[in-house]
């Protein structure tokens, strides 16, 4: 069992947590790791419901781990070794390349419209849910969300609450564009960061889960995508999967993060899946237990839309 499902069965009779809230719960937990005799207090942690910022803590990272795509030249097929790097880095330059540049002003929305499917394995109906979501750019207005079909609206954040990493568009644009830099500084979870410091061994499951949620948002300041996938890159624990699936109608390369053995990100059940021609991100893959049924099931979830909007149900 992984922190997220220890997550998924507090409070059992509560609407479920958002990804977002358990993000801030973990946040919590590292901040107890690091200073144990005087842990950091965050409201808001637990029931208060949140957007969705994570793509599911899953990250992507460094190495040696690679895999075998062929590909069909309309003659006879050939191979070639892709490695997880190239992968990541195949992701940012597509993401220079694709990207809207956005200038939100305070006082308007983040839309999100994204997909989520259910698949029981060994067999069963699947269940499908559009969840659309509306997040106000500086966290002062109330957001409007919906996770699995669950609609609930979001107040503000109230003062001394604050989510890592940032929701509000000004902070966001203050994150550094240097990957390296923007590892430690998300590492140091809004405390003053020591860029002479070496990321511990301890600290690369967070710094993942941290560059995840970043990327799990559906708009981002220029170049700050490309930045994050740059850092994942970077990250220890990285497993490009064999072989090709299919995800939305694409031909798609896995790549799941693993940590260190008795972690509770050592299972990898987690995968972000590219594009494997483009390497543009296409969406998430996981295995999930239902808490109610405990049902196993694969989930799939992706992102059909985003913008900015002036108004809460206005579509762009």
């Amino acid at each position: 069992m992984n922190e997220i499902e220890l997550l998924r069965e507090w409070d059992a009779d509560a609407p479920p947590l958002t990804d977002a809230a358990r993000a801030r719960a973990r946040f919590r937990l590292q901040q107890a790791m690091q200073a144990p005799a005087a842990p950091v207090a965050v409201s808001g942690v637990g029931r208060r419901p949140l957007l969705r910022i994570a793509v599911a803590g899953v990250a992507a990272a460094a190495v040696t781990a690679t895999v075998v795509v062929t590909q069909d030249t309309g003659t006879e097929p050939r191979t070639r070794t892709v490695s997880a790097t190239t992968v990541l880095r195949g992701a940012a330059a597509e993401a220079l390349r694709t990207e809207k540049p956005v200038a939100p002003r305070d006082d308007q929305f983040i839309y999100t419209k994204e997909v989520i499917e259910r698949r029981p394995v060994g067999g069963g109906p699947v269940k499908r849910y559009v969840d659309e979501s509306w997040s106000s750019v500086d966290g002062s207005k109330k957001s409007y969300v919906s996770e699995l079909g669950y609609k609930q609206w979001v107040p503000p954040f109230q003062k001394g609450e604050y989510s890592w990493p940032p929701m509000e568009w000004s902070k966001l644009e203050k994150l550094p564009l240097d990957p390296a830099r923007l590892t430690i500084v998300l590492r140091e979870s809004g405390t003053k960061p020591d860029f002479s410091r070496k990321t511990r061994p301890e600290e690369w499951p967070f710094v993942q889960t941290y560059l995840s949620a970043l990327l799990a948002k559906s708009v981002l300041p220029k170049g700050l995508r490309s930045a994050a996938y740059k850092a994942l890159a970077a990250v220890p624990g990285v497993q490009v999967l064999p072989g090709r699936t299919e995800f939305n109608g694409h031909s798609a390369i896995g790549v799941r993060y693993v940590g260190r053995p008795g972690t509770p990100w050592a299972d990898g059940r987690r995968v972000l899946l590219f594009d494997a021609k483009t390497y543009q991100y296409l969406g998430l893959r996981e295995r999930t237990t239902v808490k109610f049924t405990k049902r196993v099931v694969e989930q799939s979830q992706y992102v059909v839309a985003s913008g900015v909007v002036d108004r809460v149900f206005q579509r762009p």
